[in-house]
């Protein structure tokens, strides 16, 4: 039997131990120790944002991080996103502006999101488009999400009734105004 590790840490606002191999990746455990299935594995290498947490207050790419590394850190999974009062304003948001298709990579752009909104509640498409630059779509296109994300920050700044039905989003590759969004 392999060595095993015993880390203590807080997930979702709950403080929770387990026992993980060295090598094991914190996707892995989220997943396969704790039973959080949310957090989706698409490429397993950092590259497309489904397995996307917050750890401490900054996103990760949770098959990038060792399940070691959470010991004494608190993270977010995207279970931890809604309340027992109803869905966070991120998750309605894409209901209702169709952000979604398949599923797989929905969990990260939201918890992504949701680290964004936090931060900065009234982003504009320019920065929404450059933070969420690490998260990969490969049905919807960028538009709805970017949509979803623009209405959901308009609820958490004004209000439920603040929310356009359809925040306007240029389609054109999020460069208005002639900005390079990518490298700012």
């Amino acid at each position: 039997m392999p060595n095993m590790i015993h880390v203590r840490t807080n997930i979702n606002d709950s403080d929770v131990d387990f026992l993980c191999e060295s090598r094991q990746s914190l996707l892995e455990v989220l997943r396969d120790v704790l039973g959080l299935t949310g957090t989706k594995e698409g490429c397993n290498d950092g590259n497309c944002g489904a397995c996307t947490v917050i750890l401490d207050g900054v996103i990760v790419d949770s098959c990038c991080v060792l399940g070691v590394e959470a010991d004494g850190k608190a993270i977010l999974t995207i279970e931890g996103v809604a309340t027992p009062d109803g869905l966070h304003p991120l998750q309605q948001a894409f209901l209702e502006e169709a952000a979604l298709q398949c599923g797989i990579c929905t969990p990260g752009f939201i918890v992504a999101s949701k680290a964004l909104l936090d931060r900065e509640p009234e982003a504009d498409e320019a920065r929404i488009r450059h933070w969420l630059a690490g998260n990969l779509c490969r049905c919807t296109g960028y538009d709805k999400i970017v949509r979803a994300v623009l209405k959901a920050g308009d609820v958490m700044t004004h209000g439920e009734g603040a929310a356009s039905a359809g925040a306007s989003v240029d389609g054109g590759g999020g460069q208005g105004a002639g900005a390079d969004v990518y490298n700012d």
